[in-house]
C-alpha cells in the first residue's frame, strides 16, 4: 500500500512539475515510422555444412566474428504474420522478465552460499534462462569433424550445452540431435575434475562422470553428462570448452540445438576463453524495421569500440552470471526527468534491486515508479501526437496512420560516467499498422532490465577484463 501510495504521489509530482519546465524549449528528434519486420530467408556460408572445410587459427589469433540472427527467422510457422510473430515476441519477453527476478531472488535468499554436491543433484538450481526466451542465435560447430547447428546465444545464462544422442527426452531442433560418440574430441569430465565442482548442481554416474543439471526460472530444464568439446565459430576452432551434453531437455526451447552462454560465471564462454579472446566481446543488433542486414557479435580485443561510452560493471554478491550496471537518471527532451535517480536503481548488499543489460529481454523494464515518471515526461513531451488505445503491456500508444514523419522529444538514459542518448525507433515501435508504442514498461520486482530494443544500432561492449560495458552509437556499419 506504502508503495502504491508513493506511485500515485510520484505521478502527481510529475505530471505538475514537469510541464513547469518547458518553459525551456525541449529537445526533439525526427521519427520516421515503420512496419513491423518480414521474417527473414536464413542464409549461412555453405561451408557450414561441410563437415572437413575449416582452418586451425594460431594461437596469436584473437579476434573472430559470427552472424546473429533473430530467433523469429528460426522456424516461423507457414502461416505466421508480422503481428503474430510480435505477439508471441512479447508473451516469450513477460516469461523471461519472471524467469530473471525469479533467478535474482532465489539468489538472494540463498544465504547458506553452499554449493549444491551430488546427492541434491536433483534438487531445481535456478541459474540460467531458458532458449526459449533467448532472441539471438548462430550457427556454430560441435566437435570433430564438426557439426554444425543453430546455438541461441545468451548473456543471462552461463552453462554452455546441446542436446545430445541418445535421447532421453529432446525437443525438436533443426539440425540432426549431436552424437558425441561420433567425436574424436568429446571427452567426458570426472566427477573429481575442477570443472565439475564449478557447477551449481552436479553428479556422477556410475563410471564417475560428471552429471549437469540447469534449471530455468520457467520451468525449462537441461540435464545430462558434462563434457569438454571442440567448438568452431565459422573457420575458428576453440578447444577443450566445458560443455553440457543434454540427454534430457525440456521446456520452451525453439528450433536451436542449444544454448551458449555468455554471461559472467565461472562457465560461462566469455570467461572460459578469457585468456585466449581477452575477455572481452561485443554485439550490435540491428533494427530489424530499417534492415535485412543480420547482427553481428565479435570476440577479442576488436570488439572494443573506439567511440564507446563506458560504465562500469557492479558486482551482484549472491549472483554472478548477470551484468549489472548503475543507472542515475533518465532525461526527456534535454530534461532530467524529476524523481528518477539513482537510489530507485540501487543494488544492495543483499542483492535486491539494481540494473542490468540483457541480450534476450525486448521491451526495457523500469522500477515501477521509475517507469511511471517516465511514461507521464514522455506522454506530456508527445502531446502533439495522437493517442491510441494500450496494447499488450504497453501504456502509452500512438495512432501515426498516414504519418511519413514526426517528431518526438529524445530519451537519454544516464549511467555512470555514460550518457546513451537513444534513436527514436528505440522507444517508439510498431505494433500494428499504424499504432506505435513506447517501448518501456514497469515492473513490480526490484530488477530494472535495459532490453535489446534500446540496444538496436549500439555495438554494446562487455570488457571484463577493464570491468565495465561500453555503448557505441551507430556500432553495427
Amino acid at each position: 500500500m506504502e508503495r502504491e501510495w508513493k506511485t500515485v504521489f510520484l505521478s502527481i509530482f510529475i505530471s505538475i512539475s514537469f510541464p513547469l519546465s518547458f518553459s525551456t524549449p525541449l529537445q526533439y528528434q525526427s521519427f520516421v515510422p515503420t512496419s513491423l519486420p518480414q521474417p527473414q530467408t536464413l542464409s549461412w556460408p555453405s561451408s557450414d555444412h561441410k563437415s572437413d572445410e575449416y582452418e586451425t587459427i594460431p594461437v596469436s589469433e584473437s579476434n573472430f566474428s559470427i552472424d546473429l540472427h533473430h530467433v523469429d527467422n528460426l522456424s516461423p510457422a507457414s502461416d505466421s504474420t508480422p503481428e503474430s510473430l510480435f505477439k508471441l515476441r512479447l508473451q516469450r519477453d513477460g516469461i523471461r522478465v519472471e524467469a530473471l527476478s525469479a533467478i535474482a531472488s532465489v539468489a538472494r535468499t540463498n544465504v547458506s552460499g553452499k554449493r549444491k554436491g551430488p546427492r541434491d543433484f536433483s534438487s531445481s538450481v535456478i541459474s540460467g534462462l531458458a532458449q526459449g526466451s533467448g532472441e539471438y542465435f548462430t550457427r556454430l560447430g560441435v566437435g570433430t569433424p564438426t557439426r554444425y547447428v543453430y546455438m541461441i546465444l545468451d548473456t543471462g545464462s552461463d552453462v554452455v550445452w546441446v542436446q545430445c544422442s541418445p535421447c532421453r527426452k529432446c525437443y525438436t531442433q533443426s539440425d540432426p540431435v549431436f552424437d558425441p560418440k561420433k567425436s574424436t574430441t568429446f571427452l567426458g569430465v570426472s566427477c573429481a575434475s575442477p570443472l565439475c565442482r564449478r557447477l551449481d548442481s552436479s553428479g556422477c554416474n556410475n563410471r564417475k562422470k560428471c552429471l549437469y543439471q540447469v534449471s530455468y526460472g520457467d520451468g525449462s530444464f537441461t540435464l545430462g553428462e558434462f563434457s569438454t568439446e571442440t567448438l568452431t565459430f565459422r573457420k575458428t576452432r576453440v578447444k577443450n570448452v566445458a560443455l553440457g551434453c543434454g540427454h534430457d531437455n525440456e521446456g520452451l526451447f525453439v528450433g536451436a540445438a542449444g544454448l551458449l552462454g555468455l554471461g559472467r560465471g565461472k562457465l560461462s564462454f566469455p570467461t572460459q576463453t578469457g585468456r585466449r579472446f581477452g575477455q572481452k566481446f561485443s554485439y550490435c543488433l540491428v533494427d530489424r524495421t530499417e534492415s535485412s542486414r543480420p547482427s553481428h557479435i565479435l570476440f577479442g580485443e576488436s570488439a572494443v569500440s573506439r567511440t564507446a561510452v563506458f560504465t562500469p560493471l557492479l558486482t551482484n554478491p549472491k549472483l554472478d552470471t548477470f551484468y549489472y550496471v548503475g543507472l542515475n537518471g533518465i532525461s526527456v527532451g534535454g530534461v532530467r526527468v524529476p524523481g528518477i535517480t539513482a537510489s530507485l536503481f540501487k543494488l544492495d548488499r543483499t542483492g535486491n534491486g539494481g540494473v542490468i543489460v540483457d541480450s534476450g529481454t525486448s521491451v526495457t523494464r523500469l522500477t515501477r515508479s521509475a517507469y511511471v515518471a517516465l511514461r507521464n515526461a514522455f506522454r506530456a513531451g508527445a502531446s502533439n501526437l495522437k493517442r491510441s488505445p494500450d496494447f499488450s503491456l504497453f501504456d502509452t500508444c500512438f495512432d501515426l496512420s498516414g504519418k511519413t514523419e514526426v517528431k518526438v522529444p529524445t530519451v537519454v538514459l544516464h549511467f555512470t560516467g555514460a550518457d546513451v542518448s537513444l534513436p527514436a525507433s528505440n522507444y517508439l515501435i510498431p505494433v500494428t499498422e499504424g499504432k506505435f508504442c513506447f517501448a518501456f514498461a514497469g515492473t513490480v520486482s526490484g530488477l530494472s532490465i535495459i532490453g535489446n530494443i534500446q540496444q538496436q544500432g549500439f555495438r554494446v561492449v562487455f570488457d571484463l577484463a577493464a570491468n565495465r560495458v561500453g555503448f557505441a552509437p551507430r556500432g553495427c556499419a
